[in-house]
């Protein structure tokens, strides 16, 4: 499925406070067209936000916004967030602050 239908049904869950659902990036296919297998490596670690939450509050119950927005591809940990089934879709939820960076093109 594309970006775009996977987004269509995100739109279904809204994320609380800091959190983040994400959907992991397809694994590049190398110039022959031959995919790796999984067990071959270790997971894709980049990926596209769908849905943020509005963030976090601090101690005096201030919004502390978030650092990332929709559409923003990011650089996520090897192990860690929540894996949730939407669909037929496997995606993540994710914390604001577990995220490594924000990918530029």
């Amino acid at each position: 499925r594309d970006l775009h239908s996977v987004d269509m049904s995100a739109k279904r869950l809204i994320p609380l406070l800091d959190r983040v659902l994400v959907k992991r990036m397809d694994a590049p296919k190398s110039i022959g067209g031959i995919l790796l297998p999984e067990s071959s490596g270790t997971k894709l670690n980049e990926g596209v936000i769908l849905s943020c939450g509005p963030g976090r509050r601090d101690k005096d119950g201030g919004l502390v916004p978030m650092g990332v927005k929709e559409g923003d591809k990011v650089l996520l940990p090897q192990y860690g967030g929540s894996e949730i089934k939407l669909g037929d879709e496997d995606l993540f939820l994710f914390r604001d602050e577990d995220l490594l960076g924000i990918l530029r093109d």
